[in-house]
């Protein structure tokens, strides 16, 4: 059966977790660390997207973050495709670094925010790295020291997490410090490690009971919420897959998009997929890009094949048409 597409639904809350291939390592030191985290915190203030948690253990990580404006893959492109060429480099080893595909869940924020804020930070203790709350306070590979005030990580959004805690700053610490302590005492959680009906109704316990009653909730493997929840993820996903599939039967291709875009702007094709940097050739570039997205649902690997380009060329392309877009909109608003 095939995987379906991730759910990449901007402003939304993502679980992500990366892990290294066939379960390796994927931090060897502390400075391999330290690089990681350097890196994230340019994406994701570049993606103006907001931490609550994050971890890093040796061969996998967690981070729980709420997405720009432009979704989740363009953060982790740039932090995962950085990050193994330098652990390449710095290594001296040459392959592929993670999994194939990262996890990313989407999960409804009201009911699991802190939730999942507690059971990512609790990793180290878990995996018996750690043993105490005390320790977990002086362990630099979580959020969780920045939370109780003993990191500065300016681009976590602590406040968000804390005022669910108490109005003053002291007291939201007690009593976060309080609840993350108390996840420790109940021992693993593992409804909270994906999506799908089990995890989002609490256990197999809860799905019988509701069955019972004759209830029914829809549920999805990419989402951890309620049924009403992943009914209108689900939905505006559909649609956008609707738009595009439209687009694919009307006939239009990558193809398609080039010749139209190069003759309404005056642009040889040649130029254009020989990587031509005049600016009337990377405007186009830019337009192609960003209608081969919007219309199609194409990655932006696949547009670079047809372009000439690389990757990341592609992402940038992408980038510019969708702010001179936003640009218009505000003007015309």
């Amino acid at each position: 059966m095939p995987r379906k597409v991730r759910l990449d639904v901007p402003g939304a809350l993502h679980h992500i977790i990366v892990r290294g291939i066939n379960k390796a390592p994927i931090f060897i030191d502390d400075q391999d660390k330290v690089r990681f985290l350097d890196r994230l915190a340019e994406n994701v203030s570049q993606g103006k997207c907001t931490v609550f948690a994050w971890v890093l253990m040796t061969n996998h990580v967690h981070i729980l973050f709420k997405s720009g404006k432009d979704g989740i893959s363009t953060v982790m492109r740039k932090q995962l495709t950085w990050y193994a060429q330098y652990f390449n480099r710095r290594h001296k080893r040459t392959g592929h670094l993670f999994e194939n595909r990262y996890k990313s869940v989407l999960c409804e924020e009201d009911d699991y925010l802190l939730a999942l804020v507690r059971y990512i930070h609790l990793n180290p203790i878990r995996a018996k790295i750690i043993q105490t709350i005390e320790e977990l306070d002086r362990y630099p590979w979580t959020g969780h020291r920045a939370m109780i005030g003993k990191a500065n990580n300016p681009w976590m959004d602590r406040d968000a997490v804390l005022s669910e805690f108490g109005r003053t700053r002291k007291k939201a610490i007690l009593h976060y410090r309080r609840f993350v302590r108390e996840g420790i005492e109940e021992g693993r959680n593992s409804t909270l490690t994906g999506g799908g009906l089990v995890r989002s109704q609490g256990g197999w316990s809860q799905v019988m009971a509701k069955r019972r009653r004759g209830q029914k909730e829809e549920y999805d493997e990419r989402i951890l919420g309620s049924g009403d929840f992943v009914h209108a993820i689900v939905k505006e996903a559909e649609e956008n897959q609707l738009r595009q599939i439209k687009y694919k039967r009307s006939g239009t291709t990558i193809q398609k998009i080039v010749e139209d875009v190069c003759k309404d702007r005056g642009v040889n094709q040649l130029e254009l997929k020989a990587g031509g940097k005049r600016l009337s050739v990377s405007t186009a570039r830019s337009m192609v890009a960003y209608r081969c997205r919007e219309e199609l649902g194409a990655s932006a690997a696949e547009i670079a094949r047809h372009l000439g380009v690389n990757t990341s060329c592609i992402v940038r392309s992408i980038e510019r048409a969708a702010k001179g877009n936003n640009r218009r909109k505000e003007k015309q608003a």
